[in-house]
């Protein structure tokens, strides 16, 4: 057996998208405990050259007969996940199918998780707004997802939003968290209900995105103009917490192909 895994991301036309990625997936690979490890960064569309069957192509070419296969996406709920799994042979979680196609491997694949509600990565979240925090006990939180109109997808984004909410509210103190999804459009809504019920409390806006570009420094400001909240727009990437969530997930995964 020889392992070897494929990291997927969404991808991006923004140039620094891709080298935050980059730089995350190199750091973690860095790691000794992975060593002579084959380890490929792939993209979901838009990258051509680097999009996932030429990933795949190229753990083959380097002999890799195990594959531990990283999603590299914030919830279970995106669509993605799902669409990814099924090229790769897996049971559909719904009938809504992708259009990737099957993809060409040769190798054993275990396909990963996604961030989801990971505790240290709340924790990286909470760094980031701690500088809009003055009195955690009358602020609220109001994460904001990508999310999903397709039923089975909307639920696990919501399960996620829910749990990660309740872990930054113990981590930071806070007095409530909600949630809302641009997908359906529920983001402004959420706030001005949040604002009406419970006028007392200033609303500190925390966007679920990989790193900052056109969700986090337009759809979001956009869509909540005219309501009053903090935000400063701070994404995941670069943060070392990520860093130790993919090296994580690297080692978790090969457990598992040691273990089949």
């Amino acid at each position: 057996m020889k392992p070897g895994i494929l990291v997927i991301s969404h991808g991006s036309r923004e140039a620094a998208w891709v080298k935050l990625v980059d730089d995350a997936v190199t750091a973690a690979a860095a790691s000794p405990r992975l060593s002579d490890i084959p380890i490929v960064s792939s993209f979901l569309e838009i990258m051509e050259g680097r999009l996932i069957q030429d990933g795949i192509d190229e753990l083959e070419r380097r002999g890799v007969t195990d594959m531990c296969v990283v999603p590299f996406f914030i919830s279970s709920g995106s669509t993605h996940v799902d669409e990814i799994g099924q090229a790769f042979g897996l049971p559909w979680l719904t009938d809504l199918e992708g259009d990737l196609g099957t993809f060409r491997v040769s190798a054993n694949v275990r396909y990963g998780l996604p961030i989801d509600d990971d505790p240290e990565i709340a924790e990286l979240l909470a760094a980031n707004i701690a500088e809009l925090s003055t009195e955690p006990s009358n602020e609220a939180l109001l994460l904001i997802g990508h999310g999903s109109k397709e039923k089975v997808f909307h639920e696990r984004w919501q399960e996620g939003l829910m749990k990660l909410g309740a872990r930054l509210r113990a981590v930071g103190g806070y007095k409530r968290a909600e949630y809302a999804m641009l997908l359906p459009d529920q983001a402004a809504s959420k706030l001005a209900a949040m604002l009406a019920a419970n006028p007392e409390e200033a609303v500190i806006v925390v966007p679920l995105f990989l790193s900052r570009g056109y969700f986090t420094n337009h759809v979001i400001p956009t869509r909540l103009t005219g309501l009053e909240y903090r935000y400063n727009g701070k994404a995941m990437l670069p943060n070392q917490a990520i860093v130790r969530w993919l090296e994580r997930q690297m080692l978790e995964g090969l457990q598992r192909l040691n273990e089949k």
